[in-house]
């Protein structure tokens, strides 16, 4: 029981109550049973979830269409495991293992802990909902597999679940109304082209058409026909219905019942809800008060770092000034979409001959570099990651947003690909896929401040890795930068202080040189998702404390390959969690 009592100690976000232990002591091989049997259940219960990890036997489920479906599923889940993990004495676990079991016991509660809140009454936003995402698997260019006629008959069994589901969640957004649970006006509006968009019929412009415009080789002629029969026949029967009868309700009905506030805190128990999303979100017990101030202390330590920037460059004039210039100067700026795609492609080979100096392990599963899908580009962020399949049969994708390309930067791409691709995002997702003795619920599962942690520290890790020679892409990293740190500030001041979408905008604008369509489509991303844009800034400082603290302790012993290693070999943790091994890590270095 003492290494239970350390453990607790050094990881607070992992405190539930104590267990009362069974008699039976917990083993790598029953423990690693019990991951294996949650897995397969988990799985079964989220069959999207199971497509995106590479696991084709569900493609041909949707999952609960439901809400009370998907609460009673998440409850029997939790329920089980939970039960199965107290009948385990965990004390004489080896230490991966012992992270593990905790690990689940904290990924369990947290689900059920989550059900206290009615977010299920809030179930579309501009950013990731399922309207989206069914429109990124069904165009082929994603997770779902479209290799095979029986590839292409399991997506037709799954997007018919579609509509039914529409229904609930219609269904549900009424219930919110008539409990005052409903999204802000600001948000509600940017979806309405979503559903429109999406909601057509045409063949020639759904997205929904395009696995059946080009069908792999091998196919027969009567399977094609009888495909492109049916796939018409989902679009016009099915999908654009069931859209376009979302977009009607959200039109007619629900946008004048939406309220004109924004923060979560407005909402019933919300104080209490966003609270909860900003422990989620940074695995830390950071109050909203104490995340704000942190934030404005990073604003004030960044800014002081543009003003020598401003220097280096040569330009005379007053910081806002200087924000106006790269906000505005038309040889900052792409031209074209193609312009943006040839720059993330020509600094890839850069970006690649760096890594060995500073990592001894890399992923074996290959990435490529797509613009974001026309469908979604308005309201989504400037760029995003989505992993791949270490068997090679899906590479990663590191996203770009190329709309309007006029006001695209050239001197943050260099920030960004090392944030998103090499080696951020795609290293620290593929090397938890790839890691052999991890079970698959830490491999596939993620935690948002270990992982947006890691990103960001990767680009200040650009610096050390030659790549920011120009003083002009230095500043695209100290844009980056500051627009994480101006997210701690204005997050919490929507959701937790009452600022309003404007003040938020006006802040953004002010203490980071972003255009005001990044600006707008920022703050409405933190409307939309409460606290997810805390994990960045709260991530990436905890691993730079971690790299001081053993730089400090080792001296020359200190081996940064070894370090980055390290920190990527067990997969996406919390942070107490990741602040731990690394204090082991440490004390065996020392020898």
């Amino acid at each position: 029981m003492r290494f239970l009592t350390r453990l607790l100690h050094v990881l607070p976000v992992l405190m539930l109550p104590v267990l009362a232990f069974a008699a039976v002591p917990a083993t790598p091989e029953n423990v690693g049973r019990l991951f294996a049997d949650y897995w397969e259940d988990y799985l079964k219960a989220n069959p999207i979830t199971a497509t995106f990890n590479g696991d084709n036997r569900y493609n041909d489920r949707f999952g609960p269409v439901t809400s009370a479906e998907e609460i009673a599923a998440t409850r029997e889940l939790a329920g089980k495991y939970l039960a199965r993990l107290a009948e385990l004495d965990p004390a004489g676990l080896p230490s991966e293992d012992r992270i593990s079991y905790d690990l689940l016991r904290y990924r369990l509660q947290l689900s059920l802990d989550a059900l206290k809140f009615p977010s299920h009454l809030l179930p579309v936003n501009q950013m990731s909902s399922v309207h989206l995402l069914l429109a990124q698997v069904g165009s082929g260019r994603l997770a779902q597999p479209f290799n095979t006629v029986e590839d292409y008959d399991r997506w037709l069994a799954r997007a018919a679940a579609f509509a039914p589901y529409v229904d609930g969640i219609i269904a549900d957004m009424r219930t919110g109304i008539a409990q005052g649970v409903v999204l802000p006006k600001a948000l509600a509006k940017p979806i309405l082209p979503q559903l429109e968009n999406l909601g057509t019929a045409d063949p020639e412009k759904t997205v929904f058409m395009a696995p059946v415009r080009k069908f792999p080789q091998g196919f027969s002629e009567a399977d094609k026909t009888r495909l492109t029969t049916a796939y018409t026949a989902l679009v016009k029967d099915t999908l654009a219905p069931a859209y376009q009868r979302l977009h009607v309700f959200l039109r007619d009905t629900y946008l004048p019942a939406c309220r004109d506030t924004v923060a979560l805190g407005d909402l019933p128990d919300g104080k209490a809800w966003y609270a909860f999303q900003a422990r989620t979100a940074t695995t830390t017990d950071l109050s909203p008060e104490a995340i704000h101030a942190l934030g404005l202390a990073e604003v004030a330590r960044i800014r002081a770092q543009f003003e020598e920037a401003k220097e280096r460059v040569g330009f005379k004039g007053t910081l806002k000034e200087f924000f106006t210039h790269l906000n505005s100067a038309p040889e900052l700026r792409f031209k074209t979409r193609e312009e943006i795609q040839a720059a993330y492609e020509d600094l890839r080979a850069k970006v690649e001959a760096k890594v060995p100096a500073l990592f001894g392990r890399t992923p074996r599963t290959p990435y490529v570099i797509r613009p974001i899908e026309s469908f979604r580009e308005v309201s989504a962020p400037p760029a995003q990651y989505f992993q791949g399949l270490p068997d090679g049969s899906r590479p990663g994708v590191f996203y770009y947003n190329a709309y309007k390309p006029e006001t695209r930067k050239r001197f943050t791409v260099t920030a960004v690909l090392v944030h998103e691709a090499v080696p951020g995002h795609h290293f620290e997702n593929s090397l938890s896929l790839e890691h052999p003795s991890l079970p698959a619920f830490r491999r596939f599962g993620g935690v948002t401040a270990y992982s947006e942690g890691w990103g960001l520290y990767c680009e200040m890790l650009g610096l050390e890795m030659g790549l920011y020679e120009d003083p002009w892409q230095w500043i695209g990293r100290l844009s980056a930068e500051i627009s994480r740190a101006v997210r701690l500030v204005v997050d919490t001041g929507l959701h937790a202080k009452g600022w309003t979408r404007e003040q938020s905008i006006a802040y953004f604008l002010d203490n980071a040189p972003q255009s005001e369509v990044v600006a707008v489509q920022e703050v409405e991303r933190y409307i939309a998702i409460p606290g997810q844009a805390l994990s960045y800034k709260i991530g990436e400082i905890k691993i730079r404390e971690l790299r001081a603290r053993a730089e400090k302790a080792l001296g020359a012993k200190f081996d940064i390959r070894a370090f980055h290693d390290e920190v990527l070999a067990h997969g996406s943790v919390p942070l107490s969690v990741l602040e731990a091994a690394v204090d082991r890590w440490i004390s065996a270095q020392k020898g």
